[in-house]
């Protein structure tokens, strides 16, 4: 086993803190070994899908962090083609919370998703990504009645 050091802001650590102490832990890293193994169990699992899907993408940021909305939407440009749309949301005077629905090969929204959750200033982020059919892009179809 090795010993490693850490950066984690107040607020997290409080949460892991009383994590601990519900869950009846010893210390910080049993819990914190725990977490980490979910999460990458969970990351396994989220990886494995193929084919086309649809998503929705949630995160919290903070507004004011270095730059972050303009990466942001540097980021949304340049994967136009997965992004369908986006609600923002100001939770406070710091933080805001986008809702966004994707679609596309599932590799790809998943890589956007991952890069978009990873920015620094992001606070929270999950991805929940459903898959459409057998991988076949999807066509528009004719209906009985008109968009105006």
């Amino acid at each position: 086993m090795q010993r490693i050091t850490i950066t984690i802001e107040d607020d997290l650590l409080a949460e892991i803190d009383a994590a601990a102490e519900a869950r009846g832990y010893q210390n910080r890293s049993e819990i914190i070994r725990d977490l980490a193994r979910a999460g990458l169990q969970q990351s396994t699992e989220d990886t494995a899908q193929t084919g086309q899907c649809v998503a929705g993408l949630v995160y919290v940021y903070d507004h004011a962090a270095r730059d972050l909305s303009k990466r942001l939407v540097q980021e949304f440009h340049g994967h136009h083609d997965l992004a369908l749309a986006t609600l923002h949301v100001h939770l406070d005077d710091n933080n805001c919370m986008e809702m966004t629905a994707l679609r596309g090969a599932a590799s790809e929204v998943r890589h956007f998703a991952d890069h978009i959750i990873a920015e620094r200033g992001v606070r929270y982020g999950r991805v929940v990504m459903i898959p459409t059919g057998d991988g076949k892009q999807a066509k528009a179809r004719k209906h009985g009645h008109r968009h105006e």
